[in-house]
């Protein structure tokens, strides 16, 4: 059996239920959901959700928004049901526990903004292939066909976001840049002195190509190896917008 710990996200705003071992939410679910555009009335999809570290922090923040969150691992889209319900966001996120592989045709032009923080290897690190952890770190569904779903569920001139590893950022916009427009990059920094780990990418499905916008992104730290957070890291953990990406 699973132990399961009940913890807390944007400054105790938001509950999550979580595996104790293996995968939790992190940074990157917070930033991804801090960057999502606010949107009234509008149809959200993240894929591949969890246990709800970047689904439950965007329908905190965006109120008017209805949500589904796709999650292939039972276990964890039973602790995205328990989340839900503890959060009270029970009329407007939906959690469908299925593989974005086995879903059909009635599924395309469906949203009107696709989110995602897909699965990925840390090069240069070892990653723990245990249950709870591996669904979460392997990609054994190619980056191409994770954007290739994004693009597919939503709707004409519909937005998807994703954040993931600087280092296939190459990758992601090679796929993107024929199949939509309006797209930006959003890097993520450690501190200063350091390149970034990770971007955040949005695009506008089927839009006309365009050159690509690349903001100046965000540093997590002050300086090298400190602890402490940036003023502007300290308030989008707390539940800010992550500017200018969230302008919309």
């Amino acid at each position: 059996m699973t132990e399961v710990s009940e913890d807390w996200l944007l400054n105790e705003a938001v509950r999550i239920f979580q595996p104790v071992k293996g995968y939790r939410a992190g940074l990157d679910a917070i930033l991804l959901a801090a960057a999502l555009p606010g949107k009234s009335a509008a149809q959200a999809l993240e894929v591949g959700c969890g246990a709800g570290g970047a689904l439950f922090p965007a329908a905190w923040r965006n109120r008017d928004m209805q949500f589904t969150g796709l999650e292939r691992e039972a276990i964890m889209a039973d602790l995205a049901r328990r989340g839900v319900e503890a959060n009270g966001f029970s009329d407007r996120v939906d959690i469908l526990n299925t593989d974005l592989t086995s879903l059909g045709a009635d599924w395309e032009n469906k949203f009107d903004l696709v989110f995602s923080n897909p699965p990925y290897f840390e090069p240069g690190k070892i990653q723990t292939t245990t249950v709870e952890r591996s669904h979460a770190y392997m990609a054994d569904v190619p980056l191409k066909d994770w954007l290739k779903f994004m693009l597919f569920a939503a709707k004409p001139k519909g937005r998807i976001t994703l954040i993931h590893r600087a280092g296939v950022l190459s990758e992601i916009l090679s796929y993107l840049h024929s199949r939509s427009g309006q797209i930006e990059v959003f890097p993520i920094y450690p501190c200063p002195e350091e390149a970034a780990k990770r971007v955040i990418v949005t695009a506008r499905k089927g839009l006309r190509k365009g050159e690509v916008v690349l903001h100046r992104g965000l540093c997590m730290h002050p300086a090298k190896g400190g602890a402490a957070y940036t003023e502007t890291a300290e308030q989008v953990l707390k539940g800010a917008a992550l500017h200018p990406l969230s302008d919309r």
